[in-house]
């Protein structure tokens, strides 16, 4: 099959070269044939969301590749093992094409790993006949994926909700759209590996980047789900900038003993991608695992795993 010779291939570079190597081969591919109006967009967009390294023309500064040369290097068996855990062809596809476009800066088969048809977290090839469910959005925002939901499976598709936001006035707004929903718990809370306070670390670009940190003005309650949801989850869907190995660790007891379906953003970091399926699996190890890609066509983010149950 094409896409594993063409996965194979571009692990190959990986083993075989050194980091030195791996960066210098991304490098000259920025710079010669990414255009430059591009590589000013990409610029600005890693500037605005600095999740996975730096990048200034000014400074000769190209760390956000050489990060990734790193990972490239020391975790391409990590790679061949997601790829294989991987149940559907497309997944192994989406997985090629960000892994390319990381490396070769390959924007063709980016575009084409899009998801064309559905909603982001709501896979209906992957997710089917979805009723009174017990669902969980941690970084719930204005309320989107909530309402993405009952469209994509109808108003008896739930029986209870729970929505965790960091940010006071976001919550507000979710409030306002989700009015006329019924049985839906918001909490205005940080999700985590357990019981704490954590402050807002406000993004200058877009309030779906903030993120929690260990000082500030604008305190949170930071929560387990195994702490503060007693109830059996059926769903769990995570997206919270790069919380979301700490928010697992927090609801391990969930995980074992209800076995729910998982939907978790796995790109705010270079090594999420693999990491938190490991995770999953040493947590349970009967999960199908699924991969797709929402983002655009120059930088593979909105990325999200697929977990779900065998029957």
């Amino acid at each position: 099959m094409w896409i594993d010779d063409s996965f194979n291939g571009l692990i190959n570079e990986f083993k075989t070269s050194n980091v030195d190597k791996l960066f210098s081969n991304m490098k000259n591919q920025f710079l010669t044939k990414v255009p430059i109006p591009i590589q000013d967009s990409l610029s600005s967009y890693w500037d605005k969301y600095p999740y996975w390294g730096r990048l200034s023309f000014k400074d000769n500064d190209f760390e956000i590749l050489h990060k990734k040369a790193k990972v490239f290097k020391n975790h391409f068996e990590d790679f061949i093992w997601l790829y294989n855990k991987l149940i559907d062809v497309r997944s192994k596809f989406v997985l090629y094409a960000i892994l390319n476009n990381f490396y070769n800066f390959d924007f063709v088969n980016l575009k084409k790993a899009i998801e064309p048809i559905y909603s982001q977290y709501f896979d209906l090839d992957i997710l089917t006949n979805l009723k009174d469910e017990t669902f969980v959005d941690v970084g719930a925002y204005c309320g989107e994926t909530v309402m993405d939901f009952v469209r994509c499976f109808g108003s008896d598709c739930y029986k209870k909700i729970y929505c965790y936001e960091i940010t006071p006035y976001v919550i507000e707004k979710m409030k306002d759209n989700l009015k006329g929903y019924s049985n839906i718990e918001i909490a205005n809370k940080a999700v985590g590996d357990g019981k704490g306070k954590v402050f807002l670390d406000k993004n200058s670009t877009s309030d779906s980047a903030n993120q929690v940190c260990s000082t500030g003005s604008v305190e949170i309650e930071q929560v387990s789900l195994d702490e503060d949801i007693k109830d059996k989850i059926s769903m769990i869907k995570m997206d919270i900038e790069g919380g979301e190995q700490c928010a697992l660790r927090g609801c391990t007891d969930h995980i074992i003993k209800d076995y729910p379906n998982l939907m978790i953003s796995v790109y705010h970091n270079n090594t999420d991608i693999f990491e938190i399926p490991r995770m999953i699996e040493n947590i349970r190890d009967d999960y199908k695992f699924y991969l797709r890609y929402y983002g655009g066509n120059l930088y593979a983010t909105e990325i999200v795993l697929f977990c779900t149950k065998i029957f």
